[in-house]
């Protein structure tokens, strides 16, 4: 079992965009975290808050990619998972596609 951390680097940026998104700034939020995924770029839980950001903008397509990389960047780890899973049924749920979302909350991970 492994789990994914953030570095002080990508952390902090993190935390800037997400102050950046609270004002409404989502342009700036998404350079800060592009900064973040070319620190570490393998991290998944960079992916997700990249598609939190993209869910933000009403862009359920792209925050449904996000899900679905950070996905399948986090194996091994249980609760990286269940965020991008979380994610990814938000993402599906904002297209309309309930049984897919469905399917992806009765995963394993979820629970």
């Amino acid at each position: 079992m492994r789990e994914n951390h953030l570095s002080p680097a990508t952390r902090s940026l993190v935390a800037q965009a997400r102050s950046l998104i609270v004002k409404g700034d989502l342009d700036a939020a998404s350079a800060t975290l592009d900064r973040a995924l070319r620190i570490d770029p393998n991290n998944p839980l960079l992916w997700v808050e990249r598609g939190k950001l993209r869910l933000a903008e009403n862009d359920a397509h792209q925050a449904e990619g996000c899900g679905r990389k950070a996905l399948a960047l986090a194996s091994g780890d249980r609760a990286a998972q269940r965020q991008a899973g979380q994610l990814l049924v938000e993402a599906l749920r904002a297209q309309q596609r309930n049984q897919e979302a469905h399917a992806v909350e009765s995963q394993p991970f979820m629970n």
